[in-house]
């Protein structure tokens, strides 16, 4: 009988399947020493198989590029300020489990302090109108790009087009 996955192990499955970074998935998860323990919990079948299970959920890729664009314009920077003002007395078990996803750049001039660029969120939400405006079609171009690009290199190859 299958031992069923506890809450952080469920939780680092769905990270995992969406960012593909084993150190990130832990933390988020909540683990002590993420590093270690994302490649530990990889190494697990029912971890592997939590994953799959997670992938095969997943948006498809314009509605994750919608997606992120939502989330650079109304996205939360609490734990960015949290960042910002104890820099100094967070450790890294602690800035790898933030969410900073708006942050574009971080400078620690030697002068002191620390700057923090932000994504422009007027321009994340132009790109979400212009999606909405135009149905998606900048993902759908990307995928029929990518079509056409796989079906030029099957010509290419004598193979037969039809999938």
């Amino acid at each position: 009988m299958k031992k069923e996955l506890n809450k952080k192990e469920r939780l680092f499955c769905a990270q995992y399947a969406r960012t593909g970074d084993p150190r990130f998935s832990a933390a988020a998860a909540g683990y002590a020493a993420p590093g270690i323990t994302g490649f530990r919990l990889l190494a697990r079948e029912d971890i592997r198989e939590g994953i799959k299970n997670c992938s095969a959920q997943r948006p498809a890729l314009p509605d994750e590029v919608a997606a992120g664009y939502r989330r650079l314009a109304f996205g939360g920077i609490s734990d960015c300020v949290k960042l910002l003002r104890s820099f100094e007395q967070t450790g890294a078990d602690e800035i790898e489990a933030l969410d900073l996803f708006n942050i574009s750049e971080i400078k620690l001039p030697k002068s002191g302090g620390m700057e923090i660029k932000f994504f422009d969120r007027l321009k994340a939400l132009e790109k979400l109108e212009n999606s909405v405006q135009n149905g998606g079609a900048c993902g759908s171009a990307l995928l029929r790009a990518l079509g056409e690009g796989a079906e030029n290199l099957m010509y290419a190859h004598g193979e037969s087009a039809e999938i």
